[in-house]
């Protein structure tokens, strides 16, 4: 079985796959102040909770764009399962032409999300990642990364706004019951959801303009489901892109593919 743990700036996302089959997913806080010991208490609660047996973990991979906790994340996983993760990072067998300037500066989850892409789905594509940042990255027709979008997620929309704004409160990521608000709580979720959908929507288009092709698009992250139902054209939504992705690089890159 293999453990598979994406490190993001909000979250860390914890995947069991037993061969091409993911058994359960669970999320903990990212927390820069936990410890190695720390977050192997919290990985030992998951794997209790879903009455997995560690012994039979046999693998684990990581990837993480949260410098902070990559050490820790390592060593607990190290600690609880008995073997010593992959990380994701320079160096890694990918399979994936990365036709961006600077290939390095490709986050780790990106990486992860735009190899699963290219597996699983119809060239080209746009990998749409919806948390803390939102982007934007393109596969073209031959299966190129050719490069993306980074814009704020609504989360971090929502905070500058209310933090630069005193007289706006806090408020949930439910959808308006229309786009013209008639109070200041459904005027703001109109422009945090409506206005992030149609600027997924408008960007879309402007990439598709640019190849001169329409693109499959695929939307994934934290805040993916609160964001494309409410967008006007089709998605696939697949929250789990960038474990697939962990799952095809630690195959690619270990014995038991090579055999």
């Amino acid at each position: 079985m293999l453990l598979a743990v994406d490190v993001g700036n909000t979250n860390i996302t914890v995947g069991v796959y037993d061969g091409e089959s993911l058994g359960f997913t669970a999320r903990i806080s990212t927390d820069s102040d936990r410890t190695g010991d720390q977050y192997a208490v919290e990985f030992m609660g998951i794997f209790v909770l879903y009455k997995c047996d560690v012994n039979l973990i046999d693998g684990a991979i990581v990837s993480s764009v949260a410098p902070a906790v990559t050490n820790s994340v390592c060593s607990a996983i190290s600690k609880v399962v008995n073997v010593d993760p992959i990380l994701v990072g320079p160096g890694i067998k990918t399979g994936l032409n990365i036709a961006i300037n600077d290939p390095a500066e490709l986050g780790a989850d990106l990486l992860c999300a735009s190899v699963a892409a290219l597996n699983k789905y119809p060239l080209p594509n746009a990998v749409c990642d919806l948390g803390t940042a939102s982007t934007i990255f393109v596969l073209d027709k031959d299966g190129k990364m050719i490069g993306g979008i980074i814009y704020p997620g609504i989360r971090t929309s929502l905070m500058a706004l209310v933090n630069n704004a005193a007289l706006l409160p806090q408020i949930s990521y439910e959808k308006p019951k229309q786009v013209v608000g008639r109070n200041t709580i459904d005027s703001m979720r109109s422009g945090i959801i409506l206005g992030a959908a149609s600027l997924l929507d408008g960007m879309l288009e402007r990439i598709e303009e640019e190849l001169g092709m329409p693109v499959t698009a695929i939307a994934t992250g934290g805040f993916s489901p609160d964001i494309v139902i409410n967008c006007k054209r089709e998605f696939i939504l697949d929250e789990n892109l960038v474990l697939e992705g962990l799952r095809l690089l630690y195959e690619k890159n270990t014995r038991k593919h090579k055999a």
